[in-house]
């Protein structure tokens, strides 16, 4: 007689056995390793997806590696979108080829030219263009590709380091100058006529020299500033004005030879005229213009190397002794010659002596006190 299992052995149809005691049952097909597998597919096709994207971005960006980003100036020009070539050829023709002209400076009728050679300028336009392609390419790549596709600017501008002679801008400064510069004149007096004449003062013209170097070196840099530019001056006072001129001469002394007057002006007023000795002929009082060289009281008389000293030549004599015919004052004059007293009185009035003016000896000392070194004096 047959037994039915009670269930513990029994077997299902179309299932396997089932597992041994301490083991466990599988409810149905197994379908993990087919999930797994079209996982591993997405992933990989996304990474495709994503390198060739990124590929693709790389050789897009590499291809407007040599570009300028939109929306960068150099020097006021627009180079957005130019190759380094095509903003050199651009910035070439619109900053410097402009600035290749002569520089002309005008003043009343005269003109003076710098030949574009002369200036030798030329741009910093490698440089500005290095700096620009620099700008393009500083944000990230993802950045870089999305500026492009979305039509985006870097909004950035630089300045080309423009250079030109600036040592021909100095010379032709200089010339300039030269040309237009007048000292001025102090005023004076002329005593030609045997009078103390005032010669009025006169202004003297200076360049604005820093003003016209800044004028000359903005047109050298800048096309749009006209290339000619009028001088400016300005006046230069004299030192001595003519309502000064009495003051720049309290003592003055004229020698009329011709006369025999020695005159004394003080502030320009004849105060006193004194008869006078010369030298004789052979021997002058020299002429011209001079002035009290040195002073002093019962001067020593260093007795020249002449024919006409005889015995005493080489010698010196002292002061005050009868011997020495410079009596009791002396007052230089040049080489020698000086205004000096003498006990000789009726040589004045003459043309007596040798080169030096004698006076009558209270005069000397008279006109010794009232005069200082440096006076001028002007014998004719």
């Amino acid at each position: 007689m047959s037994r039915r299992s009670n269930g513990d052995d029994y077997q299902h149809p179309g299932y396997g056995s089932g597992p041994a005691a301490g083991g466990h049952f599988t409810d149905g097909p197994d379908r993990s390793g087919r999930g797994h597998r079209v996982a591993i597919g997405l992933v990989t096709a996304l990474l495709i997806a994503l390198i060739g994207g990124a590929v693709a971005a790389w050789a897009y960006d590499d291809a407007r590696g040599d570009e300028i980003a939109a929306g960068i100036e150099i020097g006021g020009v627009d180079v957005g979108g130019l190759t380094a070539d095509q903003a050199r050829h651009r910035l070439d023709n619109a900053l410097i080829a402009p600035l290749r002209r002569p520089v002309h400076i005008t003043y009343r009728q005269q003109s003076w030219t710098l030949p574009a050679n002369e200036l030798n300028v030329r741009g910093g336009v490698d440089r500005a263009v290095e700096q620009a392609l620099d700008a393009s390419r500083e944000t990230s790549l993802p950045g870089r590709v999305w500026r492009y596709v979305s039509g985006g600017s870097v909004d950035t501008e630089f300045t080309p380091n423009l250079k030109y002679s600036k040592p021909a801008v100095t010379e032709f400064i200089k010339e300039v100058a030269a040309a237009i510069n007048q000292d001025p004149v102090d005023a004076s007096v002329d005593a030609s006529s045997g009078s103390l004449v005032v010669v009025e003062a006169q202004n003297g013209v200076k360049l604005r020299d820093r003003l016209l170097t800044e004028q000359v070196e903005a047109m050298v840099t800048d096309a749009s500033l006209p290339r000619t530019v009028r001088a400016r001056t300005m006046v230069s006072k004299p030192a001595v004005p003519t309502s000064a001129v009495a003051d720049s001469y309290p003592v003055y002394l004229t020698l009329d030879r011709a006369n025999f007057e020695l005159k004394l002006w003080e502030n320009l007023e004849l105060t006193k005229t004194y008869i006078v000795a010369v030298g004789q002929v052979g021997l002058d009082t020299p002429a011209g213009l001079y002035s009290i060289q040195n002073k002093v009281v019962d001067p020593a008389w260093h007795v020249p190397n002449s024919d006409w000293a005889g015995d005493l030549a080489g010698q010196v004599i002292p002061g005050g002794v009868e011997e020495n015919p410079l009596k009791e004052r002396w007052m230089g004059i040049y080489d020698g010659a000086g205004i000096h007293g003498t006990s000789e009185t009726g040589s004045l009035g003459s043309a007596a002596s040798h080169g030096c003016v004698r006076m009558a000896i209270p005069d000397v000392i008279e006109l010794y006190d009232q005069v200082p070194v440096g006076t001028p004096i002007y014998i004719a």
